[in-house]
């Protein structure tokens, strides 16, 4: 009864969980079960409600001590979600730079408890210790998270008690979980011995759960996901000032107030100003629109390094940002502009934002590139940009003046993170899986993103969504520009080889790298802030071949393994690549067998430009044909151009 519970798809993983709370030595979150408790975050528990519906508690037990610290102890039954909610959370903490511990009925019952049995006196004594040792946690200075079942009002109470008479407050928070549901992630199979009568005096089956009376909060884990339940906990610790309101912010927005908006105008028209390249504004863009949060702005100095050099930031704990976002300027512009305790920005002769408390430092660009790209050959499309940029790197905080607009026929696609999440809301989404691309989808791509809804499907979501989010910035003159792009999948969707219905097509608007799996996770980290908790990684994601050897810039195979190790993405899973190659037996694109290699045809970017240069049509089925005709009308008007 006390023992742990887990969902379908993390319980597998949880003897690495165990090994590291059981060991001798006490290892960082972060670092051994990052992989397991980032897919117990990313986890869902939407699954159909029936009529019979049972309670179940989680206790969150918040004991603060001198240093403002936390004892939360979720309770709950079998499956109900409070281990997944546990371990996560402390991940999460963990990550934002707050010190967690967490217990459960496994590393407990095998040490502390282990002479415990399950009479109605050893489950009680059981609570009483978690509850005691869980006190001594907090006034040593961590948050210690502990996840045990507790089914009776009197056990939660006498914790309670505990708590208070040492002056540390205790909060209950409810999981309101059904029967059927609890049932369905037991892969232990525990439900059904008791229900076979093999185990007797179950929670649920044959022992009563006292459901608690006055919680201070509800958790519906079969309709939220555990990111949107770690969230509603954290919003709780903050009310009691536990957390630091300004720590954890979802999407943090650079736009001028609107109240303020034309004071900061007025303000931008008389201060010195600089004018910035169109690359820049799809920084600003990128910047203001909140894809780089926790960013205030262009990067000051510390953050540069510490996004070089860790691929981090570190100042609210651990954040993903593994590519550096810099304002280049010239000797002379720095020279002029130094003492300022303000400038402004301008593009094409109108300003766009205020960049204040400037902050100027050295733009080593041969070590930005190599740290960056693993490479200083200038022949590299973005590494000569940055070559040919300013001397020096100019930081401080971004006043957006408005939502950057390009007025290209294409800006209602320009979601922003806050307006995705929005759209993810309205579409009743339980899942979000995003899939980047800078190329036209073939069918090889679209039976990746039709796999995972059907996986997400069997794992008992009901309306996954597909974020299918091409990217909007800079990309290398030889790649299909962002509006015929936009053209072809347009075509795609028409000819429902994707679900116009459960996809959702908007523009990154970041620019292009080429930096392979330094990128990548770039990639994946604003797609998490803008609502995803899946993301599709593909071969060599983000990648090219080295301008003078023509090999793979990078080992292909890299950027989805670097992605599934990588810190501080603790809302997503990835979705792993599966090769895709047309079967010549299916006429079909299929996953790759290599035990019948010859079936299968590869059909490289070079043979399909070449075939829609030419005006011919690839094999039946390659690709959609009103696709395929808007991508031989793109590469015949390059023909005519030239």
């Amino acid at each position: 009864m006390l023992g742990y519970s887990g969902f379908s798809h993390g319980i597998n993983a949880t003897p690495s969980i165990r090994r590291v709370h059981q060991g001798s030595k006490r290892m960082n979150p972060t670092s051994l079960p990052h992989a397991f408790l980032k897919q117990l975050q990313t986890e869902r528990f939407s699954l159909p409600m029936s009529q019979e519906v049972l309670h179940y508690t989680v206790i969150f037990s918040l004991l603060t001590s001198i240093l403002n610290l936390t004892f939360l102890s979720p309770t709950g039954l079998s499956g109900a979600g409070k281990t997944t909610i546990g371990f996560a959370l402390e991940e999460y903490l963990v990550s934002h730079g707050i010190p967690c511990y967490s217990l459960d009925g496994d590393n407990v019952r095998h040490g502390l408890n282990k002479n415990l049995g399950f009479s109605a006196g050893d489950r009680e004594e059981n609570i009483r210790r978690i509850a005691e040792v869980a006190r001594l946690f907090a006034d040593a200075g961590l948050v210690c998270i502990t996840s045990f079942i507790s089914p009776f009002a009197k056990d939660r109470q006498n914790a309670r008690k505990i708590h208070e008479a040492a002056g540390l407050p205790f909060f209950e928070i409810f999981v309101d979980a059904p029967l059927n549901i609890c049932e369905s992630r037991d892969v232990k199979g525990l439900y059904k011995k008791a229900r076979a009568g093999e185990i007797k005096g179950f929670t649920g089956i044959d022992s009563e759960y006292e459901k608690p009376e006055s919680p201070e909060l509800v958790l519906k884990t079969n309709v939220a996901s555990v990111s949107e339940c770690i969230q509603q906990v954290v919003e709780l610790l903050q009310t009691q000032n536990i957390v630091p309101h300004g720590s954890i912010k979802d999407v943090l927005e650079l736009f001028v107030p609107e109240n303020k908006l034309n004071s900061v105008q007025a303000e931008a028209e008389m201060l010195p100003s600089i004018e910035i390249t169109k690359l820049d504004l799809q920084w600003v863009q990128v910047l203001s629109e909140g894809w780089a949060t926790p960013l205030t702005g262009f990067m000051r100095e510390a953050e540069y390094l510490q996004v070089i050099h860790f691929g981090t930031l570190l100042n609210d704990g651990v954040v993903n940002l593994s590519i550096p976002i810099v304002l280049p300027i010239s000797t002379e512009d720095k020279e002029e502009l130094e003492g300022c305790e303000a400038l402004a920005l301008s593009y094409a002769g109108q300003r766009v934002a205020v960049l204040k408390s400037p902050e100027y430092f050295e733009h080593r660009k041969e070590e930005r590139c190599a740290r960056v790209w693993g490479t200083t050959c200038a022949k590299h499309p973005h590494v000569k940009m940055v070559m040919e940029s300013g001397d020096w790197l100019v930081g401080g905080d971004l006043l957006v003046l408005e939502k950057i607009k390009w007025n290209d026929g294409l800006d209602q696609y320009r979601l922003t993170p806050l307006a995705l999440k929005q759209k993810f809301r309205e579409m009743n989404a339980d899942a979000v899986f995003a899939f980047q691309l800078r190329n036209p989808v073939h069918n090889g791509h679209a039976l990746l993103m039709q796999d995972t809804r059907r996986q997400l499907l069997e794992r008992g979501y009901k309306n996954p969504v597909l974020l299918l989010h091409p990217l909007g910035g800079w990309t290398k003159d030889d790649d299909v520009p962002l509006e015929w792009r936009m053209k072809q999948h347009a075509a795609v969707l028409e000819e429902q080889v994707l679900d116009p219905k459960s996809t959702v097509v908007a523009i990154f608007p970041s620019p292009m790298l080429y930096a392979g799996p330094t990128e990548v996770q770039w990639h994946c980290r604003a797609r998490m802030i803008a609502g995803a908790n899946f993301y599709i990684v593909g071969r060599d994601p983000a990648g090219m071949p080295h301008p003078e050897t023509k090999k793979d810039l990078y080992e292909p195979t890299q950027g989805g393994k670097v992605l599934s190790m990588a810190p501080g993405l603790t809302s997503v899973e990835i979705i792993p690549f599966r090769v895709a190659a047309y079967n010549k037996l299916k006429r079909a694109m299929d996953f790759y067998d290599p035990r019948r290699h010859n079936d299968f045809d590869f059909i490289s970017g070079t043979r399909m430009r070449k075939l829609a240069r030419e005006g011919e049509n690839p094999p039946d089925g390659f690709m959609a044909p009103k696709a395929w005709k808007v991508l031989t009308e793109y590469y015949q008007s390059l023909e005519k151009n030239n």
